[in-house]
């Protein structure tokens, strides 16, 4: 079932590197990995999380298919050990249509701080599989769980028989029966840390602003400690290019030498000195997401979300979209109703991600002082919420459903710190991998439009020139069009062009922008960068998952209006009161 550590377990069998964070239907498409057990090779899928075998949701379905059409040397099936009184009922479904299974009952460190008392021979006999305790989490019973693996390959692998699926009715008072005789708990469990932070961080008048204060300490963290190291990193690519790079290119051709330092060196440095701050704001969001509390900030904001349309996975989705977009639009599956998954997903571009962040990072510390930048990044954020909601209320009637919601709500944890650093630098390597390929295309093709047919009369200048009549009004230069317009294929070459079209990186092109815009300007191209059209990979996401073209365009089209809109609003708004 979705949130049992079972992309957690995944990760600790094979070395993936498979998304885990303290919230249900995180895993939306398979994960497979080829593992050496005992003396063979085999390939472990990880499923999306299901409730039960009919269920009719997309991502139970991707599970349902590939459960019904492969023929499988064993499944092994991971139970929370701490609510076995409503998850037997799909390991007696299993069982049911033939599954050769193997019941990892994980999380059993939290079952017997809880009281539980689970007889797993009682289990295992009574599915006719073995029953391990295990906590994926800490890596306790998982040697166990990999030789009980390995013995299930000296079977020949089987298709299960859905025609002998168990009805869901009878799987569940099967359950409470299998539940009564072998699982022994307290009659009743004193409050833990759960209940006791829940009293606090979902108070109907405290939630809310302990939610906002909880955010801006994560910006305040993330400035506090990322950018120092930032400017370490900045000193070492400068030194590297001093010593090395100018001298090694000195009898180069002008062009040549032109294009290699300030084309690709250039931009490509400037957005590389990102990858501190983006590592320590990813670890901080691991530490929010493990630790619960995501869940619950979507079941707060489930009362918002229904007034526009929604509900509390879209906030859901809407948080996930802060690392990218194209996951979120992919983790829609979990909405079982069409209408309501396609608000969500014309809501999610909307969402500030990663590689927007690096552009507001750098205009916040160019733009304005250390203690009002935090400040200017979580009023971005919140800024991304509310235009979302806003679409989604003007739309809701277009796209209206009646889909109930439940969401379960998971107990607090303490994050691994191996699993937090491991976010970090998954996303920092995600981000470094695009600026080795990507970017580098993007700064070579800015430099080679910022030169030729030559400096003085580019055509760079020839499309700011086109764009200028539109975009003067909200405040952005001609310099910035360029950039915006490469911003298309992806946000991470903002940066780098800005750094090309200047002539100058890192804190010369920080100065630059602090000399030729004010802050008005500068947060009215922001607002624009959030809000224009997504990236390439995101639209190609949408119309993969929406499997509408008209959908696809309506939504770019929106968002290319919606942008110029709200910055003209901002910003003329802003010089009227004489800012």
């Amino acid at each position: 079932m979705p949130n049992t550590g079972k992309s957690t377990l995944f990760n600790r069998i094979t070395g993936g590197n498979a998304r885990v964070a303290n919230w249900p239907g995180l895993t939306v498409e398979l994960a497979s990995h080829r593992v050496l057990l005992g003396g063979s090779m085999v390939q472990l899928v990880d499923l999306p999380g299901i409730y039960d075998l009919t269920g009719g949701a997309e991502d139970e379905q991707v599970a349902q298919r590939f459960l019904a059409e492969t023929e499988l040397d064993a499944v092994l099936l991971v139970l929370n050990a701490t609510q076995l009184d409503r998850q037997l009922a799909l390991a007696l479904q299993l069982k049911s249509v033939g599954a050769r299974l193997i019941v990892a009952l994980n999380m059993a460190d939290e079952a017997k701080r809880g009281g539980f008392d689970i007889d797993t021979d009682a289990l295992g006999e009574a599915l006719g599989s073995p029953v391990l305790k295990i906590s994926a989490k800490y890596g306790h019973g998982v040697d166990g769980l990999k030789a009980l693996l390995a013995t299930s390959l000296s079977q020949k692998p089987a298709r299960l028989d859905f025609a002998r699926l168990r009805p869901a009715e009878a799987s569940r008072d099967a359950e409470a029966a299998l539940y009564a005789q072998a699982v022994h708990r307290p009659p009743t469990l004193p409050p833990g840390p759960t209940q006791k932070l829940d009293g606090w961080l979902l108070h109907p008048l405290a939630g809310l602003p302990l939610f906002v204060v909880m955010m801006a300490m994560l910006f305040q963290l993330t400035y506090a400690i990322g950018t120092p190291l930032q400017d370490g990193f900045e000193a070492l690519l400068g030194s590297v290019k001093d010593a090395w790079l100018v001298p090694l290119t000195g009898g180069l051709p002008e062009f040549l030498s032109g294009l290699i330092l300030s084309g690709v060196w250039d931009g490509v440095t400037t957005v590389l000195t990102f990858a501190p701050l983006i590592f320590v704001f990813f670890c901080l969001m691991a530490v929010i997401e493990d630790s619960g509390y995501f869940a619950r900030a979507a079941f707060m904001m489930d009362g918002i979300m229904a007034r526009v349309g929604l509900d509390g996975r879209g906030f859901v989705m809407l948080m996930m979209g802060f690392g990218c977009n194209v996951p979120a639009l992919m983790g829609t599956r979990v909405i079982r109703d069409h209408k309501a998954r396609l608000l969500t997903m014309l809501t999610i571009p909307f969402s500030l991600c990663s590689a927007r962040l690096q552009i507001f990072l750098f205009f916040a510390g160019a733009l304005f002082g250390p203690r009002q930048a935090p400040w200017v990044l979580l009023s971005l954020y919140f800024a991304s919420i509310f235009i979302a909601l806003g679409t989604a209320f003007l739309f809701r009637k277009r796209f209206a459903s009646r889909e109930p919601f439940a969401l379960e709500l998971p107990p607090y944890r303490l994050p691994v710190m191996k699993y937090v650093v491991f976010r970090g630098w998954n996303e920092c390597k995600s981000f470094l991998k695009l600026a080795t390929t990507m970017i580098v295309i993007g700064v070579v093709a800015v430099w080679l439009l910022t030169n030729y047919p030559n400096p003085q009369h580019s055509y760079a200048e020839v499309i700011a020139n086109f764009f200028q009549p539109l975009l003067s009004p909200i405040g952005i230069q001609a310099e910035l069009s360029i950039a915006l317009l490469f911003g298309f294929v992806a946000k991470e070459v903002v940066l780098g062009a800005l750094a090309v079209i200047v002539g100058a990186d890192g804190a010369q092109l920080a100065t630059h922008l602090a000399q030729t815009l004010d802050p008005v300007s500068a947060y009215s191209f922001m607002l624009f960068a959030l809000t224009y059209v997504p990236c390439v990979a995101t639209i190609a996401a949408m119309k993969k998952e929406s499997k509408s073209t008209a959908f696809t365009a309506f939504s770019v089209v929106w968002s290319l209006v919606l942008a110029w809109v709200l910055s003209f609003v901002f910003y003329q708004g802003a010089r009227a009161l004489g800012f």
